[in-house]
C-alpha cells in the first residue's frame, strides 16, 4: 500500500542501477562520508593483520620481558605489566567500540520512542519528557557517571556500556522531537490523519522513514559519545580492570607513568586509534548530516 507521502510528493521510479549511480556520485562529491569510512576502515585492518601476528603465541600476555621497545618479536613493544602491547590494542580496540555501539544503540533506541511520542501526542508526555531532558541535561554528565561507576564497583564490558547509556538518550530524544514537531505539521502528515491512519501508522510509515537520515546521523554522534564517556571513566579507573580496552591502556600509562618514563611505544598507540576513531565517526557523521539536512545536501 502507498503511504501518503509518496501520494503527495511525486517521486521518480528508478532501476537498481540508476539508484546505484546515483549513490556513487553522491559518496564522490560528499568526501567527509568516504574519508571517515576510510579511517575506520584503516582500523578494522590493523586489528585483522594484528590478529593474525598476536594470535596464539601471544596468548599469554605476561609471560614477556616488561617495557621493551618495538621489534621483530613484539611490533608494538611491551608494556610495563609485560604484556604485547600489538595484542593489548588487538583485544582492546573492539571492546571499546562495542562499548560505543551497545551504550549507543540503547540510548538512540529509547531517544527515538520518546522522541517520536512526544513529539506527536504532545500533551502532558511531552511535557514530563522535555522536561527531564532539560533537567537532566544541566548536571554534569561525567560526574552521575562516576557517582553511578562508584557505586557498581567492578564492571565488565556490558556493565560499562549500561553505565554510559543511562544518559546517552538525553542528545537523541532533544534532537529527534524537534524534528518530529516540524514534520507532524507537513500537509502529508495532516492527509494522513484526515484519511483515517492512526497515530502508530503515521509515526512508521510517514515520519519515520522521513527522519531516517536524522537517526543514522544521530546513531553515529551517540556512539561517539558513549566512546569518549567510557575513556573519561577508564582513564580516572572506574573502569573494567580485567579487560583491555583503550580507556584501560589509558589508565596503565597515568599510572606507571609511561609518558614521563620515555615509553613511548606503550602510550602513542591507543592515542592513535582514539584519535583515528574520532576523526573518522566525526567525518561520517557531517556527511550524514550532510545527507539528512537539504540546506546542506549539494545534490545527488
Amino acid at each position: 500500500m502507498t503511504s501518503v507521502s509518496e501520494a503527495v510528493v511525486p517521486t521518480v521510479v528508478s532501476k537498481s542501477s540508476g539508484r546505484g549511480q546515483a549513490l556513487l556520485s553522491y559518496l564522490r562529491r560528499n568526501p567527509s562520508l568516504l574519508v571517515g569510512i576510510g579511517l575506520l576502515l584503516v582500523i578494522v585492518l590493523f586489528v585483522v593483520v594484528g590478529s593474525f601476528k598476536t594470535q596464539p603465541k601471544d596468548a599469554k600476555p605476561l609471560s614477556y620481558k616488561p617495557s621493551q621497545a618495538p621489534s621483530a618479536a613484539h611490533w608494538l613493544g611491551t608494556d610495563r605489566l609485560g604484556k604485547d602491547i600489538l595484542a593489548v590494542m588487538v583485544e582492546g580496540t573492539p571492546k571499546t567500540i562495542r562499548i560505543g555501539l551497545i551504550a549507543g544503540t540503547l540510548g538512540v533506541v529509547i531517544g527515538t520512542l520518546l522522541a517520536f511520542f512526544s513529539g506527536y501526542y504532545g500533551g502532558w508526555f511531552d511535557t514530563v519528557t522535555r522536561s527531564t531532558v532539560d533537567i537532566l541535561r544541566t548536571v554534569p554528565s561525567l560526574l552521575v557517571l562516576i557517582i553511578i561507576a562508584i557505586s557498581i564497583g567492578k564492571m565488565s564490558i556490558e556493565q560499562m556500556a549500561l553505565t554510559v547509556a543511562v544518559l546517552a538518550w538525553l542528545d537523541p530524544t532533544r534532537v529527534l522531537r524537534a524534528q518530529v514537531l516540524v514534520l507532524k505539521k507537513q500537509p502529508y502528515v495532516e492527509l494522513a490523519r484526515f484519511t483515517g491512519m492512526s497515530g502508530p501508522e503515521i509515526i512508521i510509515k510517514e515520519l519515520m522513514p522521513n527522519l531516517m537520515p536524522y537517526i543514522v546521523s544521530t546513531f553515529v554522534v551517540a556512539v561517539t559519545s558513549a566512546v569518549f564517556a567510557s575513556l573519561g571513566l577508564e582513564a580516572l579507573g572506574l573502569g573494567p580492570f580485567e579487560s583491555n580496552t583503550l580507556g584501560m591502556t589509558i589508565y596503565w600509562n597515568i599510572w606507571y607513568g609511561s609518558l614521563l618514563n620515555g615509553w613511548w611505544w606503550w602510550w602513542s598507540p591507543p592515542i592513535i586509534v582514539i584519535v583515528l576513531l574520532f576523526v573518522g565517526l566525526f567525518l561520517i557523521s557531517r556527511g550524514l548530516d550532510e545527507w539528512a539536512n537539504p540546506r546542506l545536501r549539494r545534490g545527488i
